[in-house]
């Protein structure tokens, strides 16, 4: 059964950095895509960023340049480094995988992810 983890949430004021950690246990395929995804009190999960065993990025406009998405294989890690964070960044991020790599342009939509970690609050204040 795949189990997804994050950790590194926490409060911090603009301009401030965070790294989010997705620690996956019971994913055995070779070919995947993982991606990070937030939520804000009243919209709509949206993805930020995802990554496939590859290590092919994808990012959203609106974090291009602030943040980064990786990987350690050899630890089933994905961590998102998070820069120059603004008040609009906060939202409950969450983890998400898939198997197979998905096409590009579908790399940031919910539907091409089957399983989900539990989220990690993050708080940017002005």
């Amino acid at each position: 059964q795949v189990q997804l983890v994050e950790s590194g949430g926490g409060s911090v004021q603009a301009g401030g950095s965070l790294r989010l950690s997705c620690a996956a246990s019971g994913y055995t395929y070779n070919k995947y895509t993982m991606c990070w995804f937030r939520q804000a009190p009243g919209k709509e999960r949206e993805g930020v960023a995802s990554i496939d065993d590859a290590g092919t990025t994808v990012y959203a406009d609106s974090v291009k340049g602030r943040f980064t998405i990786s990987q350690d294989n050899g630890k089933n890690t994905l961590f998102l480094q998070m820069n120059s964070l603004k008040p609009e960044d906060t939202a409950i991020y969450y983890c998400a995988a898939g198997f197979g790599r998905r096409l590009l342009a579908a790399r940031l939509m919910t539907g091409a992810y089957s399983d989900w970690g539990q989220g990690t609050q993050v708080t940017v204040s002005s």
